[in-house]
């Protein structure tokens, strides 16, 4: 943390206000943002994808429930890891809280990933969630929404990760990545995907990090680089790897 500079009330006040008044013009152009968000185009879902439940196999337009919109957490969890990632675990702590709030604005989240259904029911035992968690586990979901990479994709070097935004960057050559998607169900059943974001723009859904930001110390990564962890291993060493 740096040496703060100390002022009187009244000079602080000042400065304060001057900030808020970049604050509202930063939160007016959210807004538009969010506009245009809504605007964008859809596009219909044509392949049939199913995903293991606890209620048995589902197809997409079964995770809707009574709701005719769908957000997908896509959390990093490879089917041989014994844990998802402390990243995407980190993600997942933001479902619960909004959720059954959203289920009264007609929207729905699931949370999708590609290890089998045991080991994903065990680790949202374990981290003590509610969310419903599905597995896309041999089906092709997670690779048609960029998010899980063959190791021939891999070994080339080049993914198409955000839109073909990252493609070389070797922090992000891995098989399996985080994202959300957003679909709607229209009153014949169709499913269109509406949105997806990845990589840094899934940090709008953190709002842990966003009460950092508030805080004088801010996010210092520097000063805590094994930050975020999984709720349970803050006070011991470490894992190593994904999972």
């Amino acid at each position: 943390m740096s040496s703060p500079k100390v002022v009187s009330r009244e000079e602080w006040l000042a400065a304060r206000v001057a900030l808020l008044a970049k604050e509202k013009a930063h939160m007016r152009e959210g807004d538009a943002l969010a506009a245009q968000r809504r605007d964008l185009p859809w596009v219909k879902v044509e392949k049939a994808y199913a995903f293991d439940t606890t209620e048995g196999r589902k197809t997409l337009p079964e995770l809707f429930g009574e709701h005719s919109q769908l957000i997908i957490h896509h959390l990093m969890y490879r089917p041989e890891w014994s844990a998802a990632c402390p990243g995407c675990t980190f993600q997942a702590e933001h479902i619960d809280g909004p959720r059954p709030h959203l289920e009264r604005h007609n929207v729905r989240i699931v949370a999708v990933s590609r290890a089998p259904l045991d080991k994903l029911l065990a680790y949202k035992a374990r981290m003590g969630w509610d969310f419903e968690w599905v597995s896309s586990l041999g089906g092709d979901f997670n690779y048609d929404f960029h998010v899980s990479f063959t190791d021939e994709q891999i070994a080339s070097g080049r993914i198409d990760y955000n839109f073909g935004t990252i493609q070389t960057d070797p922090r992000y050559l891995d098989q399996e990545l985080p994202g959300v998607s957003v679909f709607c169900k229209n009153a014949a059943g169709e499913v269109f995907h509406t949105y997806s974001t990845y990589a840094r723009g899934l940090d709008a859904l953190l709002g842990a990090n966003h009460y950092l930001d508030l805080t004088p110390e801010g996010r210092n990564g520097e000063a805590y680089p094994n930050w975020p962890r999984r709720r349970d291993e803050y006070d011991s060493a470490p894992s190593e790897g994904h999972g």
